[in-house]
């Protein structure tokens, strides 16, 4: 079956539906995309003011069954604006995600693409990450640590592997324990550098950046207990107030963000450390806006360096445009 044949179609009219993509067909389309390229003109828009970025708006379900977040965001330069929609659904067996955007468009108003985002959540979350990397690493890190294993940490190997030299890329997960050779064969296969280690100390010693690429609602690592200053990025998940280095570390570190003026409102350790630490959220440095604007220097490394991001709905809908895009 040709894979993009339901993408040869005309341009929506006012009475069009939107192009329904699956997340299969999602995933064959954004291996077409350089990711991380719209993404750095996504953040240099902002810089511009020619993007908007509205905070995430988060609502709960009644009677604790869950909450949805809607990642809102404006692409004046592609003439789109959208909303990423994603649920987290409270069940027995265990609570359910799932994430749709939607692309509009600023001339007609009409829908253009509705698009599961399970994919476009993965690649711009690991690209974001990479973006920060090369942004924020020392110019001459070598040794790659990543706390994680599942798609969402393969990605992030993906679009940091060819970002500086590294001598060496450890990964550890803890659900990787007990399983056979075969069953770890596709994780090895990834990068002849990559080498699956039997602890989180063994992971993160003598690490110039560390990749947190968990979905842990609480600290992965203490920063503290590191051997020296390194580049730590965290994305965390949508359970609530979620992070992975404790709060009160941040007071402690040069810290960074995605987008400064809505990461803080949301981010778990960010609220935390606010409300119980003495943490403002001033003392960020920077956003990645500033950063790929120059406005914000790369930092040195007297002390630990955190990158936190918590998704933009920006990220989605560029991904979604892109997306739209290569058919027209």
């Amino acid at each position: 079956m040709d894979k993009l044949v339901y993408f040869q179609l005309p341009e929506p009219t006012m009475s069009s539906t939107p192009y329904v993509i699956t997340q299969y067909q999602a995933r064959e389309l954004l291996a077409q995309i350089d990711v991380p390229h719209i993404l750095r003109k996504l953040f240099r828009d902002l810089a511009a003011g020619q993007a908007v970025q509205p905070a995430q708006q988060l609502v709960e379900f009644p009677q604790g069954a869950g909450d949805f977040i809607n990642y809102l965001g404006v692409l004046a330069t592609e003439g789109v604006y959208g909303v990423k929609t994603s649920p987290y659904i409270v069940r027995e067996e265990g609570p359910l995600v799932t994430a749709w955007t939607l692309l509009m468009s600023m001339q007609t108003g009409q829908p253009l693409l509705l698009c599961d985002a399970g994919e476009l959540t993965t690649a711009r979350t690991a690209a974001t990450t990479a973006v920060a990397v090369d942004a924020l690493a020392p110019l001459k890190a070598q040794r790659l640590a990543i706390i994680g294993s599942g798609k969402v940490a393969q990605a992030h190997l993906h679009y940091v592997k060819g970002l500086r030299d590294w001598q060496s890329i450890s990964l550890y997960s803890p659900s990787l324990s007990g399983k056979n050779a075969e069953a770890l064969a596709p994780l090895r296969a990834l990068d002849p550098r990559l080498t699956l280690v039997d602890s989180r100390e063994a992971a993160v010693q003598d690490a110039d950046v560390i990749l947190l690429c968990t979905s842990s609602a609480g600290p992965v690592i203490d920063p503290s207990e590191l051997s020296k200053p390194a580049l730590i990025t965290s994305i965390s998940t949508n359970a609530p107030r979620a992070h992975e280095v404790p709060p009160q570390s941040l007071n402690d570190m040069q810290v960074f963000c995605d987008y400064r003026l809505t990461t803080p409102g949301s981010a778990g350790e960010m609220l935390i450390a606010g409300e119980r630490h003495g943490w403002d959220k001033g003392a960020v440095v920077g956003d990645l806006p500033d950063l790929l604007s120059g406005k914000v220097q790369r930092p040195d490394y007297d002390r630990h360096v955190f990158f936190r991001s918590i998704g933009l709905g920006l990220e989605d809908i560029a991904l979604a445009n892109a997306i739209y895009r290569l058919q027209h």
